[in-house]
């Protein structure tokens, strides 16, 4: 059986993130979803338990696919989930700098773990949880950016920050 990793913060869910879960979930008998808080990113807009919901939600219909939370190295928890390949979605050439030096560095610290990576399919290769967390803060509509189970959650996260 041959497992793959997709790790990130999805905070929140894009279509983007979806179609790579998707197209992963054909190409690998396993897909385990490794949701992490980033630490390079600030604060969240949902708690990792929050995001872990979503996506399970989301992902409900793909058999093959699970979600988990993790906290420390990817390559770590894509061992401990028996895999030995982690996949990352490309959108631009500016994500495959930074997502080739990930790969290597990964690679070196556990040269038993591979980087597979699938390059968004073009509707999607503009979006980013930034840019519909963005859209959301000031008010616009991000129902054409995300999975409709996340697009009430975000509604309701930004309306109580804005009561708060």
């Amino acid at each position: 059986m041959t497992v793959a990793v997709y790790p990130g913060s999805f905070d929140p869910l894009t279509l983007g993130h979806f179609d790579i879960i998707k197209r992963a979930s054909f190409l690998f008998d396993r897909v385990v979803i490794g949701i992490l808080n980033n630490s390079s990113k600030k604060s969240p807009l949902f708690s990792k338990e929050e995001r872990v919901i979503m996506l399970k939600e989301a992902v409900s219909g793909l058999d093959n696919v699970v979600v988990e939370s993790f906290d420390g190295l990817v390559v770590d928890f894509a061992r401990e989930q028996g895999s030995h390949i982690i996949i990352r979605g490309l959108r631009a050439l500016a994500d495959f700098d930074i997502e080739l030096q990930m790969a290597q560095s990964n690679h070196i610290v556990a040269p038993d773990v591979d980087t597979v990576f699938l390059s968004t399919s073009v509707e999607y290769s503009y979006l980013s949880s930034s840019m519909v967390k963005e859209y959301a803060l000031y008010g616009a509509s991000v129902k054409d950016f995300v999975p409709a189970n996340v697009l009430p959650k975000i509604e309701e996260k930004i309306q109580l920050m804005k009561v708060n």
